[in-house]
């Protein structure tokens, strides 16, 4: 079995230019985001659908639409970053931008797994927290296509 924690992984901002399939994904041009503390959880889920008929007495249950979800992209805050900068600028606009968040879970001498998606940047949002604790920022990242994943190598 190939296991493989988090530590490692990484994510990148792209552009706004449409990608449809892995080819246009692959050759767009990407700044990674870094200081990266968590990127969260992401993967289509289906709506419910659901009804209930009289003679059944019984809800009734059907997959709707599916949503891809929500990311919510911690990092420490670091105002000179160039991903980051990229973000903060996304979450003021409302264009879709290619987003890629790449393992670091590749065989010796492969390729790590590699997921692409169309995103749109929904905030920015500082958190200062306690006096011992780093200032951070989430952004949150809504997901509006399909996700493309490149297996592992």
């Amino acid at each position: 079995m190939a296991t493989s924690t988090s530590a490692g992984a990484k994510f990148y901002i792209g552009t706004t230019t449409e990608a449809e399939n892995l080819s246009q994904f692959q050759t767009d041009s990407y700044v990674q985001v870094k200081e990266l503390e968590d990127i969260g959880e992401f993967g289509d889920e289906a709506t419910e659908v659901n009804y209930t008929t009289l003679d059944l007495n019984r809800v009734q249950r059907r997959k709707g639409s599916r949503d891809a979800g929500v990311l919510a992209l911690t990092c420490i805050r670091d105002p000179l970053d160039a991903g980051q900068q990229a973000m903060i600028a996304a979450s003021k606009e409302d264009d879709e931008y290619n987003v890629k968040i790449v393992a670091d879970d590749a065989a010796n001498g492969g390729t790590p797994t590699t997921f692409f998606m169309r995103t749109v940047i929904m905030s920015a949002k500082v958190n200062f927290s306690g006096a011992d604790d780093m200032t951070r920022v989430t952004f949150q990242v809504g997901i509006n296509s399909e996700i493309l994943e490149v297996e592992a190598t």
